[in-house]
């Protein structure tokens, strides 16, 4: 049984229809990739995941539907959303920020300790940053806030949306290899991603969403062989 299973998920802002009859699962300790081009729904797939927006169709989550759940409730399944442009809090400070990510864990203070200390392993950057207002940090830094700051929710499913935006190459790469770590540890993850190069290669599996509707899907190896993917998204003629 997929960890996460949507069936004909349909979301409409107004008369505007942003998805029309998607279907996709995602497996316990998969690493999922959705790309497309802008407007093609991959933000809104997301959010109706996280129950920010209004869907209709199925959300099946660990064998039960969660499509009529309220977005709190959605977290305290497991089901973490890092949205794009980061959303920190920019003036509390990088170690508070960290720590907004674990509200809902307020009687788990050594674990809560336990899982700061293990965010400034893993990017060793927000230690030294600690005591620094968010508001004061580089993109690149922010980012990796952002990421640690859901993974202290310790999150079953982590949904990252365009976490490579704006960023420099060398921090892209930095940012591959988190992702990569992030699904060795058990964490199941989707990612959204507009760069189809970072997206290919941490992916277990691809998606491809254009118009609202999945267009192509399958493993990164059989994609980046199908002439179209190369041409529209790899940039390869």
């Amino acid at each position: 049984m997929p960890q996460v299973e949507i069936q004909d998920l349909r979301v409409a802002y107004g008369k505007a229809k942003i998805l029309e009859g998607v279907s996709m699962e995602v497996e316990q300790r998969e690493l999922v990739s959705v790309i497309g081009p802008n407007g093609a729904g991959k933000t809104t797939l997301l959010r109706a995941i996280s129950r920010v927006a209004e869907p209709q169709g199925s959300i099946t989550f660990e064998g039960q539907r969660i499509d009529h759940l309220s977005p709190v409730q959605v977290v305290k399944r497991g089901i973490i959303h890092c949205p794009e442009r980061r959303r920190l809090f920019p003036d509390l400070s990088v170690e508070d920020n960290l720590k907004m990510g674990a509200y809902l864990r307020t009687k788990d203070k050594d674990g809560v300790a336990r899982d700061l200390e293990r965010m400034f392993n893993l990017f060793p950057i927000l230690r030294d940053r600690r005591n620094q207002d968010a508001r004061t940090l580089s993109g690149g830094e922010q980012q990796m806030l952002a990421i640690a700051r859901s993974l202290m929710s310790q999150p079953k499913f982590l949904m990252l949306d365009e976490p490579s935006m704006g960023l420099a190459l060398l921090v892209k790469k930095f940012l591959a290899e988190t992702i990569k770590g992030i699904r060795e540890d058990g964490v199941t993850t989707l990612l959204v991603e507009q760069d189809a190069d970072l997206a290919f290669s941490v992916a277990d599996r691809v998606y491809v969403l254009e118009h609202g509707k999945v267009a192509l899907q399958g493993v990164p190896e059989d994609l980046m062989k199908n002439p179209y993917v190369k041409e529209i998204y790899l940039g390869i003629a």
